[in-house]
């Protein structure tokens, strides 16, 4: 059977966590590898890098942050229970243990997250998703939904990638990470749907991040993402999958590796930002050998107003 038409977006977050972070993922989209970015408005070189974003005209939306570094809603500074005892967010884990003791009010936060970053742009996120990914935990969901809804940002990211079961290269301690994720996400879809909101129909960058992208692994990715959704069967709320364009996201790290103490989102830059996965990915990107993949399987980059455009209704 004929390929289906793919369009990917190549969205490289974490833009504005320190000026190696946007300087690589700069020369990414210069380069053709990254596509769009996401913004953390909380991360040290955030205004730089939306200068970037106006100079060399990327497409940018939000990476909303609940859980590193300092809040920017000042009233939260004070006193919060967003807040740990230093004043700064509870961390990745930290953040997961708060909610479920049932503390934190979200919602002023992630307002003004989307007020700065209307601030440093000049305009409104088209899409807004989390920071490791936070949006879909059980008791940020609705909120998140609400605030979208609020702003009319009608698009997001839903964190459930395709074959992740079977990807034996990734640590038992992450996998049970990202099962969570998954888990998480799932359960996300009928609060999101409702409030009108859309995501595209494939979702990668779990099993490809870090050490773990390779030209194979991303290219494997894809491959297998499209043709588990175009077996799929038809269904009310989708045509039939192989009737239409089939859009992917690729979430990417790409960077130089950032040097303390430069960096972060208020408390410095962390492991994750030093090591040098960060440039690792940036090199995977650029490699001509993955531009000729997505051109034999029919795989588009798109620009992100027409993609978004093309992202199906749930």
């Amino acid at each position: 059977p004929a390929r289906p038409r793919v369009k990917l977006i190549v969205t490289g977050d974490d833009f504005g966590y320190c000026p190696r972070r946007n300087q690589g993922i700069v020369e990414c989209f210069l380069a053709g590898a990254v596509s769009n970015v996401s913004l953390l408005v909380n991360g040290s070189a955030a205004a730089d890098a939306a200068k970037l974003a106006r100079r060399y005209d990327i497409p940018i939306g939000l990476h909303a942050n609940l859980s590193e570094g300092s809040p920017v809603c000042e009233v939260l500074k004070t006193n919060s229970s967003l807040l740990n005892e230093d004043g700064f967010f509870h961390g990745k884990m930290g953040f997961r243990t708060a909610l479920s003791k049932g503390l934190l009010n979200m919602s002023e936060e992630l307002k003004a997250q989307v007020e700065l970053f209307r601030e440093l742009t000049g305009h409104l996120p088209p899409h807004m998703d989390g920071h490791q990914h936070v949006h879909v935990l059980p008791e940020v969901r609705n909120v998140f939904a609400e605030v979208l809804e609020e702003y009319g940002i009608k698009y997001t990211r839903v964190p459930i990638e395709p074959g992740l079961h079977k990807c034996d290269w990734i640590t038992p301690s992450l996998m049970d990470f990202y099962l969570g994720v998954e888990e998480d996400s799932l359960n996300t879809v009928d609060v999101f749907t409702s409030h009108g909101i859309r995501w595209p129909d494939i979702y990668i960058g779990l099993s490809t991040m870090g050490k773990n992208m390779s030209v194979s692994t991303i290219c494997s990715a894809i491959d297998a993402a499209v043709v588990e959704f175009t077996s799929k069967a038809p269904s009310p709320t989708h045509p039939t999958p192989r009737s239409r364009t089939v859009t992917i996201e690729l979430m990417v790290h790409p960077g130089y590796p950032s040097v303390p103490p430069i960096g972060g989102c208020g408390e410095g830059p962390d492991d994750f930002s030093q090591s040098w996965e960060r440039l690792h990915e940036l090199q995977t990107l650029i490699k001509p050998e993955l531009q000729s993949h997505y051109k034999s399987r029919n795989i588009h980059q798109h620009h992100l107003k027409l993609f978004l455009f093309l992202l199906p209704q749930h």
